[in-house]
Parts: structure tokens; sequence; C-alpha cells
């Protein structure tokens, strides 16, 4: 026989309130005093009552409930993200729940779609979806991106401009003229932003830019991205991320290229994996936690906002921060190779 749950008519008997009160202590704690929700908590803590969050929900307008949308969260680069983002959520007594979106467009709006009524508001990770939609999703629901930027929606990314001036930098310091961009998924907007810094800052530093891909940016593809770039002839790679950067030096161990005695390879991201495997990998890396703190954060603060008012609704711009970023030297990167004299 199933044991009856106590219910809030029972609460209320216990601590000598009405229902109501109960209802309040529980969705709407400011509005009771603060003997009364004691008392109201005490009754609840032995009658072993869990008060209802739709029920809450209903009342308060508030799941207490966020969605992150991760556009791969077989992607190492993610975890991070994840576990700030997860960490500031619980600080706030709200709950993260996470969705992947399987690098498609249309998975990622089904499962926004599926979510609207049960989540306070969405952190999009390296969304895909096209500007429109991200624009029209924001004027209804709260929404911050990450790792994407698109006005006037809040968002968190890193700088990608100081970071690409880093990578030139150092190619240009260790004497190569000329590199190789393995570009990513073509609807990757930090994958573009990328390519459009390294491509503006070549001439700069003495570098001639070229692009082979888009590549799903995964291991098992870096052998066509590294068959690609070596059509190019050039004597550095810049892979998309870290997981095409290793799957390239796979591939070119494979055709004996010693890396970086042959070829220099770069990656994006200092995913964990970059410093196990051999030679360990020079990447491009940034606080991915505390840009999943950040979102989270961001959306909290639209929450706050009065009820009705979603981003884009008068024109004001909204918060953008961008992280500062920073080259981890490792053994993938070194100089030039020259040719050998003549015999």
């Amino acid at each position: 026989m199933a044991v009856q749950q106590p219910t809030i008519y029972d609460v209320a008997r216990r601590a000598g309130v009405a229902p109501s009160t109960v209802s309040r202590a529980f969705g709407r704690p400011e509005r009771v005093g603060a003997r009364t929700r004691e008392q109201v908590l005490a009754a609840a803590k032995e009658l072993g009552y869990v008060p209802n969050p739709h029920a809450r929900a209903l009342q308060t307008g508030r799941h207490r409930t966020i969605a992150m949308v991760i556009s791969d969260i077989a992607n190492p680069h993610f975890f991070e993200l994840i576990r700030g983002a997860e960490q500031r959520a619980k600080a706030a007594e709200n709950t993260l729940v996470i969705v992947n979106a399987e690098e498609s467009p249309t998975i990622e709006r089904d499962q926004i779609n599926g979510l609207l009524r049960s989540v306070d508001g969405f952190i999009l990770a390296a969304s895909r979806l096209p500007d429109d939609d991200l624009r029209a999703l924001a004027s209804k629901h709260h929404v911050v991106l990450v790792d994407r930027e698109l006005a006037p929606l809040p968002s968190v990314a890193m700088d990608t401009g100081s970071g690409c001036r880093q990578i030139l930098e150092h190619f240009a310091s260790l004497g190569h003229e000329e590199f190789t961009y393995c570009a990513g998924p073509p609807g990757s907007w930090m994958g573009a932003a990328r390519w459009a810094a390294l491509k503006a800052g070549a001439e700069e530093h003495g570098l001639r830019a070229r692009r082979v891909g888009p590549y799903t940016p995964t291991v098992a593809n870096g052998g066509a991205a590294a068959d690609g770039a070596l059509r190019s002839g050039t004597t550095a790679l810049v892979a998309h991320n870290d997981l095409l950067a290793i799957g390239i030096m796979r591939r070119l161990a494979d055709r004996g290229v010693r890396v970086p005695a042959d070829i220099s390879v770069l990656g994006f991201d200092d995913i964990f994996a970059a410093e196990l495997v051999q030679p360990t990998l020079t990447t491009l890396g940034g606080p991915d936690a505390h840009a999943g703190r950040l979102a989270v954060e961001l959306l909290l603060d639209l929450l706050k906002a009065p009820h009705g008012h979603h981003v884009g609704d008068d024109g004001e711009s909204p918060h953008r921060i961008r992280l500062p970023t920073s080259l981890v030297l490792r053994e993938s990167s070194g100089p030039a190779a020259r040719p050998a004299p003549a015999p």
C-alpha cells in the first residue's frame, strides 16, 4: 500500500497557519515574516513535506531551472564551461539542464522548443542557429550566448583578436613565412572569427595565410585536414580546435612528417588531452570555467529584469564580455623547416 505524501494543508495544520502562508513561505519567502517561515519550515521537515516545483513555478513564474545547450557535448572544450556554469547555478539554487545539439541547427531548435515551458532561460554555447532565429528567441525568452556574439544579445566569448595576434607573433618569431588554417564547421561563429583575425593580421606579421576545409572538428577528421594542408606546402598549421589538431598530428606521424621539425601544429581550446599527446600540443586557451560562471550570472541578471522585458525590446546594449586568452607553448610548434641545401 502506497504511503500518502504530506500536503500543504498538513503543513499548515502542524504550523498553525493558513495554507496560503505555507505557499508563500516556499514560493515568496520575502512576503512572510522570518519567525512564521521558520515555523513552516520546521513543520515541513517534521512531516517530510517536499514542495511541488511545478506548483511553485505557477505561483512565482520561475522554475529555477536553466537550460545550457551545447553544440557538441563530446567535445572536451565544453567540460570546464559546464562545470563553471553548474557551480554558479547551484550557488543561486538553480538547476542546470545540459542539452546536446549534435552540431545540428535543426536538433538545437527542436530541443529549445521542447524546453520553452519548463526552464527560465537558455545559455547557448557555440550555437549553430541563424542570427534571425537567435534574435527571435531572445525577443520572447531570456538568452545568453557563449562562444558567439550577436547584438543585442548578452554574450561571453574569448578575445579572438588578441589570441590570434599571439599565434601570429609566435609563428613570426619562429621564422615561419606562411601558415594554413584548417577550418571547422561552416556554421561556427567562432571559427569564422578566428580565420578573419588570422587572415587580417597575417601580412602585418610578414606571413601568408591559407585556408583549407571545412572539416568536422574531431580527431577522426584530422587525417583529411592534414592531407589537405600538406598539399599547400606550408610550414605551420592552425587547426579549428585541439581535437582536429590531434587528429592532424596522428596523420602526419603516419605519413612520416615530423612535428615540429617538418611542420608546426597549433590548436585552440587547451583541452586536457593537449598535454597527453606526443608531441604535446601548443594551443590557445582561455578561462572556460569562468566563462560558464559569467554566462549564468548574465542570465540571472536578465531574470531580475521587469516582467515582460526581454533583450532587444528597447534597443539597449546588454553585456558583452570578452575574456583574455593565453597561448600555451608546448612541443608541437618550433622553428620553420628550412629547405635542404642543394648537393
